[in-house]
């Protein structure tokens, strides 16, 4: 196979980029991994009175007592106890307090997100409940460019309950309850990278990469991921602040490539990355080869 390698003006010299369909074809081994089916076993779950997740048998026989928890064949519904002055939010904080009781809840965060079902925020939950009730989350990702064309990655404190020293995005991470993606990216970019919003100006609308079903320790991860691209100053030196981030690296194509090649990065880093490499593609801003 003949490979065409281009440069760009703005690009470091010694960056090596991807092909358009090698990154597609990449992509879509990728999507496979991560449209998974519910646990066996599972059962649909409704929150007040609309479909919202899925329920492992295990999560299901710690709280199906509880009052707000009806069980049926079929599925399990989960819905405010007017009797006992139980509100939705009420039902599902309780609900989670046993779930973690039981053991079936990996790393409580003391978190709120928002209850996502057909479309509309019906209440909120601890985010430590959310997957083992396979509930709908929302991510953010920020893919950033040093004005050379290398890349900003991140790689995960070994003290992360999920993917621990894996490589990231620069920063990303679940929108809380009652906030916006666009907001969710600044708060996570300062969060993480030690980004104020002004460094973000030029940032691109957050666009969605996919919608990803995974079966994972933790229960059923139910995620939509968006993800925005930007170019940092070339002396901006990205510093966690939380730290979740044990390494910053700015790389070059090649070390990306291999990066990639590897397994270095998380599923959802990696879809965004060669998710924004496309997007540097299409706009014709790279070029290149991808052998992994």
């Amino acid at each position: 196979m003949a490979i065409a390698i281009y440069y760009n003006a703005s690009m470091d010299l010694t960056a090596v980029a991807f092909s358009l369909e090698e990154l597609m074809a990449r992509r879509a081994r990728l999507v496979r991994r991560a449209q998974q089916l519910p646990p066996v076993g599972a059962r649909p779950v409704t929150v007040a009175g609309r479909v919202a997740g899925w329920v492992s048998p295990a999560v299901l026989d710690a709280i199906a007592q509880h009052p707000g928890v009806h069980v049926e064949p079929e599925a399990a519904h989960l819905m405010p106890v007017p009797a006992q002055r139980l509100g939705m939010d009420a039902v599902l904080r309780e609900i989670a307090v046993i779930m973690r009781d039981a053991g079936q809840i990996r790393s409580w965060r003391n978190e709120l997100l928002d209850v996502i079902a057909e479309g509309r925020v019906l209440a909120h939950i601890e985010r430590g409940a959310v997957r083992p009730l396979g509930l709908l989350t929302h991510a953010v990702h920020l893919s950033a460019w040093a004005p050379d064309g290398r890349m900003w990655v991140a790689r995960r404190s070994l003290d992360k309950s999920t993917d621990p020293g894996l490589w990231d995005t620069l920063s990303g991470g679940l929108v809380s309850a009652g906030e916006d993606p666009a907001s969710a990216l600044l708060r996570e970019s300062h969060e993480e990278a030690g980004l104020a919003p002004v460094e973000l100006a030029a940032h691109s609308p957050l666009r969605t990469v996919l919608r990803m079903h995974r079966r994972l320790p933790d229960g059923y991860q139910v995620e939509t991921v968006h993800l925005s691209d930007c170019v940092l100053d070339a002396a901006t030196a990205p510093a966690s602040l939380d730290g979740e981030v044990m390494e910053f690296r700015c790389v070059d194509m090649g070390v990306l490539r291999d990066m990639i090649t590897h397994g270095a990065f998380t599923l959802e880093a990696e879809l965004c990355i060669l998710d924004s490499l496309q997007h540097r593609l299409s706009a014709g801003q790279t070029a290149v080869l991808f052998s992994g």
